[in-house]
């Protein structure tokens, strides 16, 4: 069985990750099919040690980077597609066998963009910040629930996570409204949830500082204005080496945050900003660009100037993300050069 499988010199094999069973497809020097399988999870390790080294291709989601790591362990050269980039190779109808053809036909194009494998450390950063986000989205899902509720006995409670904590204790406690004992119960229990929830960000909140001031990635993102720990441990967890960008401009037009184009016959369209990439990465991003152009208004250094002097004219918004943008291009010259920021003057 493994002399078979060496005698087929495969080249490049594209493997469509599902979860319980793997397509595989595999191409030669000459670029003719010699492979194709379909194996359990269970099956897969005990057939890829049996091929001898060569480019293995998978799109890169769940589980991907896992599957990777193993991959290198038997000497395989492991590239991570993203799915849209494998789409345009799909012919005909789609199945797993059509998708495992069309990544190990993607991973042959000479200009394809792999994605950047994440270690362990980083994925465990990650998974902090998804946990994290989803508390805070379950708060915000708990506080309506409270303030749509006491609207129906009008009483209002101003927006906000914080008035919600300030009066609701107060309302339950008063005597006077109208609301009954069973509604005074359920919004109790209501509130209960809106403080667990409050410990559990409280607590990944703690976890973030903690890893950013272990972090010497951290360290240095957090000297340019507008990155706080948020924001430098999701850029830290989400770009792992910088050099595997070209430019600043090449990571920020990962994150989605230059202009989309479209142009043809020599007239060039610019559009609003691409919305590619992390989603996560850019939406922090322009939370912090946001908090330093409020601060912006207090400084005279030429970076504050140039942050003022744009939102007076095209607004806050567009000076938000213009702000965003210049951090993640500072933040590809600090790391690329080791180097801590300096403001102009």
């Amino acid at each position: 069985m493994k002399q078979n499988i060496a005698d087929k010199g495969i080249k490049v094999l594209g493997i469509d990750i599902g979860k319980n069973t793997f397509h595989l497809h595999g191409i030669n020097q000459r670029g003719k099919v010699v492979y194709r399988r379909k194996l359990s999870r269970k099956k897969l390790m005990e057939n890829m040690v049996q091929i001898p080294p060569c480019t293995v291709a998978m799109e890169a989601c769940g589980g991907a980077h896992h599957l990777m790591r193993r991959l290198k362990e038997f000497g395989h050269d492991v590239r991570l597609i993203a799915p849209q980039f494998v789409k345009p190779f799909v012919k005909s109808n789609k199945n797993d066998s059509l998708d495992a053809e069309a990544i190990s036909e993607a991973a042959l194009r000479p200009n394809m963009r792999f994605v950047p494998p994440k270690s362990v450390a980083q994925q465990d950063l990650q998974l902090i910040h998804r946990f994290r986000e989803t508390a805070m989205k379950n708060r915000t899902q708990l506080i309506n629930q409270a303030r749509g509720a006491l609207i129906e006995f009008g009483i209002i409670i101003p927006k906000g996570a914080k008035n919600v904590r300030l009066y609701l204790p107060e309302i339950l406690e008063d005597a006077d409204n109208e609301l009954s004992f069973e509604m005074r119960e359920e919004l109790d229990h209501l509130r209960g949830e809106i403080v667990h929830v409050d410990d559990r960000i409280a607590r990944y909140d703690a976890k973030i500082k903690a890893a950013c001031q272990s972090h010497e990635v951290c360290r240095l993102l957090l000297t340019i204005p507008g990155v706080g720990p948020i924001v430098a441990t999701a850029m830290a967890a989400a770009v792992g080496d910088v050099s595997i960008f070209r430019s600043g401009r090449e990571m920020s037009a990962w994150l989605g945050l230059v202009p989309r184009q479209h142009s043809t016959g020599g007239k060039a369209w610019l559009l609003g900003i691409s919305k590619r990439g992390n989603t996560y990465l850019r939406t922090v991003l322009i939370h912090g660009a946001r908090a330093a152009l409020r601060a912006a208004k207090k400084k005279t250094d030429r970076r504050s100037c140039w942050a003022t002097d744009l939102a007076a004219r095209r607004g806050n918004n567009r000076a938000a993300v213009a702000l965003a943008n210049k951090n993640v291009r500072i933040a590809w010259a600090l790391l690329s050069k080791n180097e801590e920021y300096k403001a102009a003057a």
